[in-house]
């Protein structure tokens, strides 16, 4: 039995404070554009470059597996990407039929404006943190957010079971 089945108040209190930052990261999101204009699909789109960069070359449909997101959504963000310069499609050397999308150095210098300007930020909010604090914060949200990952629902399975059948959990 784990320590939160064994310990609900901490399940609530845990619950409680992801719905807190929940609100908090709309917040910020509704700070930097208007939910509904042009700028803020721009900025859902941009944020797929992330992803991109960090996994290399990959086909539309993986992509929108990797970020949890509804393919279509995904197409919109990336011919957005795509009509900006700053991902480009490659064929994919597996199958030609297959494209996969690169970030091009525009997208790079795009991702790194994005990394500044929320690094500036996270140095704002943490700034009364010690170096320890951080280090220790940061190991558990990586872990946090791992378990999340590899306990979402399957697709196509059974409401309340996870994806067991995932091929790599990291180890830790």
């Amino acid at each position: 039995m784990t320590d939160l089945a064994r310990h609900p108040e901490q399940r609530v209190a845990l619950g409680d404070e992801l719905g807190r930052l929940m609100r908090v990261m709309h917040a910020l999101k509704a700070l930097a554009t208007d939910d509904s204009g042009p700028d803020a699909r721009e900025r859902a789109a941009h944020v797929l470059l992330f992803p991109l960069t960090r996994s290399g070359p990959l086909r539309q449909g993986a992509l929108a597996e990797m970020v949890h997101a509804d393919p279509s959504t995904v197409s919109r963000h990336v011919t957005l990407l795509v009509d900006q310069g700053l991902v480009r499609r490659v064929a994919d050397e597996r199958d030609g039929r297959a494209s996969r999308l690169i970030v091009t150095p525009a997208g790079e210098a795009a991702l790194e404006r994005l990394r500044e300007e929320r690094n500036a930020h996270l140095a704002q909010a943490t700034a009364g943190w010690t170096p320890a604090e951080l280090d220790s914060f940061t190991t558990a949200l990586q872990r946090f957010v791992q378990d999340l990952t590899d306990h979402l629902p399957t697709p196509g399975a059974p409401a309340g079971s996870a994806g067991d059948d995932r091929e790599e959990k990291k180890d830790r």
